[in-house]
């Protein structure tokens, strides 16, 4: 393996962002992170410190700055969709020249986005399973027992790297299957966990039927979608993640942040629309989770 350090930038060194940079700065790679004027002077002051079970509590160095200003060999997009917009401002498409995008966003519109922005660079479609939460500029509570990223066609060695730093990496051919496996997982679990204010395990155990009816219909979309998922697969992952899992969606609900409603049950109900799959558990889900933000604001 290439043991060469590599220059990272992290977009948005939230939970996800900031687990990873933290990783890969004390695995001995640079990491640039790019934030706000107040988070990136309290990374440049303080690192990111991250609180882990799995891997330790510990503080990475990394440096920290609101725009990225050099080449650097790849850049995470870690942001919320909701705010891709205003966060891809910080990455000028001329500054980052060639270099890999690895986005592990919610969703399936914003490979497109980036791929208009960003024609030189390689924009590599990817998805992680994490529960990590930044409680405060720079501090990172990882929760679940696992931290695992798929890639559909890196680089050669790239995943190597990520795996060295400590991160499960799982490389797929099919950028399509692997994007709709995790919609199928997350969408009802952002859904159902915001919309009843509970748990993996409430909704797995009193909202059982609920939570079978929304698979059924979120599989049959993936799998005219091209990706082979089933409410059997999904349902045992569900049934194996540590019942006090939240989602980042139920997360953001509590805390009055703006919700991925759109970009991750809006993508369900424009993909059924399209392949003529009906979805009447998943649009209502969907509309009760954005009437609950409005009302709530």
């Amino acid at each position: 393996m290439n043991t060469t350090p590599l220059t990272v930038a992290v977009l948005g060194p939230g939970g996800v962002g900031g687990l990873i940079g933290a990783l890969l700065a004390r695995d001995g790679h640079r990491v640039i992170c790019l934030a706000g004027e107040a988070t990136a002077a309290a990374l440049s002051q303080g690192g990111l410190r991250v609180e882990s079970a799995r891997y330790g509590d510990f503080t990475a160095a990394v440096e920290a700055d609101t725009r990225l200003r050099e080449p650097v060999d790849a850049v995470f997009v870690t942001v919320k969709q909701t705010s891709l917009d205003e966060a891809l401002d910080r990455v000028p498409a001329a500054v980052l020249g060639h270099a890999v995008v690895i986005p592990l966003l919610n969703g399936l519109d914003h490979l497109r986005l980036l791929r208009e922005r960003y024609p030189a660079a390689e924009v590599v479609a990817g998805t992680i399973r994490v529960e990590a939460t930044r409680t405060a500029p720079g501090l990172i509570h990882h929760t679940s027992p696992f931290a695992d990223i798929e890639l559909a066609s890196p680089p050669g060695g790239f995943a190597d790297r990520l795996r060295h730093a400590g991160l499960g990496v799982t490389l797929r051919g099919d950028e399509t299957a692997m994007l709709w496996d995790k919609l199928a997982f997350l969408a009802p679990l952002a859904l159902l966990t915001t919309r009843h204010r509970a748990d993996v395990g409430t909704i797995r155990g009193e909202r059982r039927p609920e939570l079978l009816a929304v698979l059924d219909e979120i599989t049959a979309v993936a799998r005219v979608a091209g990706a082979p998922v089933t409410t059997g697969t999904v349902l045992s992952f569900f049934d194996r993640v540590p019942p006090t899992m939240k989602s980042s969606m139920q997360r953001d609900a509590e805390a009055g942040r703006p919700l991925e409603v759109d970009a991750i049950g809006g993508a369900v109900l424009r993909a059924g629309a399209a392949h003529h799959v009906e979805t009447p558990v998943t649009a209502r889900l969907v509309a009760e989770v954005a009437r609950l933000t409005t009302q709530e604001a």
